[in-house]
């Protein structure tokens, strides 16, 4: 398959606008159409198509049901202030959703072909993108393995579908700091596992605390490594930073176990050129909790894709809260969340090759 191959489109019979480009809860609105396509071990990819929304039909045996055998990614289409819509370097998303196929012995997809299927599936339901300020099209590309058998290996046959969302801010308005507690007991991948592939156990994994911090009135959980339980990894979904002294940020190095987040690697080659340093090193929490309340680091914050940058009000470890610039987001948080956010909105030039205008 190449870029230059054409997808099938069956448009759906309901012409009503209805609520379409109007952004609800996070993912629980979906637009019109989806794209799939199916894999066979003998064939390779066959039945590539849009079409309407709908169900999927699997085996009760299907190995995804029994050994998890799946993968998933999730990017955005901006409604830019031109009018245009666009997506924020998507072919990253593509080469990341192969990373994480091959990791889970999944076949791989053309990155090309991903794109363009991304983009006329986007075209076809331009409806959908919201113009609210700070909403957006909520993309979720995934593989999943349908072959109909209970021993345990690969699978040998596949499905490969896209479908949206419009959605509003992740966090409300993005600028109320989060309250994070650190988790003491549980982890959430280690290394050498599959913590770097987009693959639904390794989200799984993190509900049972989720859930329990969300009761004990927290935002978001911040993982520690599973080996010796003292080094940052992530922090709910997202990757994290911390801004020393007003003008470095460092975030944990690439382990294994830490996603290779699109939005972290954007904040990387921007911030030089926002007059900031970059670090990416191994933290260990009791030395970043001891520069929390040294005030060392002025500013801590998530990042990713649905949230693009979130500040953390406070850490709670062991029962001890450790509050970040007075509960308050901070310069740097703002100036990152500001330059990306201007990029993917069309309010200011793209110097770096980012945006793939959506025709």
């Amino acid at each position: 398959m190449n870029q230059a191959q054409s997808i099938p489109i069956h448009r759906s019979n309901d012409n009503s606008i209805g609520h379409r480009g109007k952004a609800g809860a996070f993912g629980t609105t979906f637009g019109d159409h989806m794209f799939s396509q199916d894999f066979d071990g003998d064939q390779g990819w066959s039945e590539a198509g849009i079409h309407p929304l709908n169900g999927i039909r699997l085996h009760p045996a299907a190995s995804v049901l029994h050994y998890g055998q799946e993968i998933f990614e999730g990017l955005k289409a901006y409604r830019r202030a031109d009018g245009e819509v666009c997506l924020f370097r998507a072919i990253e998303n593509c080469r990341r959703f192969n990373r994480s196929a091959a990791r889970m012995a999944m076949p791989e997809v053309d990155e090309n072909f991903h794109l363009q299927a991304l983009c006329e599936l986007v075209a076809l339901d331009k409806d959908w993108v919201p113009s609210e300020p700070g909403s957006s099209l909520y993309l979720r590309p995934a593989m999943i393995a349908t072959s109909p058998r209970l021993g345990l290996a690969a699978s040998t046959q596949y499905k490969h579908f896209i479908i949206s969302s419009p959605v509003a801010a992740y966090f409300g308005d993005g600028h109320s700091p989060l309250s994070v507690l650190v988790s003491d007991h549980h982890r959430r991948a280690v290394k050498g596992g599959v913590g770097e592939a987009k693959t639904g156990g390794n989200y799984a994994a993190s509900l049972q605390v989720s859930e329990a911090a969300s009761r004990n009135g927290f935002d978001q959980v911040l993982w520690l490594d599973a080996i010796e339980g003292k080094y940052i990894e992530e922090v709910g979904a997202m990757n994290i930073c911390f801004v020393y002294d007003n003008e470095k940020i460092v975030t944990p190095a690439l382990s294994g176990s830490i996603l290779e987040g699109i939005t972290r690697d954007s904040i990387l080659k921007l911030a030089p050129h926002l007059g900031l340093y970059i670090e990416e090193s191994r933290l260990a929490i009791t030395e970043v909790l001891d520069d929390i309340d040294s005030g060392r680091i002025t500013e801590v914050f998530g990042c990713g894709t649905a949230a693009v940058v979130s500040p953390v009000g406070t850490l709670t470890y062991k029962g001890e809260a450790h509050t970040v610039n007075n509960n308050m987001p901070g310069r740097v948080t703002r100036l990152i969340h500001r330059e990306i956010t201007n990029i993917q909105y069309g309010e200011v030039d793209d110097p770096y090759g980012w945006i793939t205008l959506v025709k």
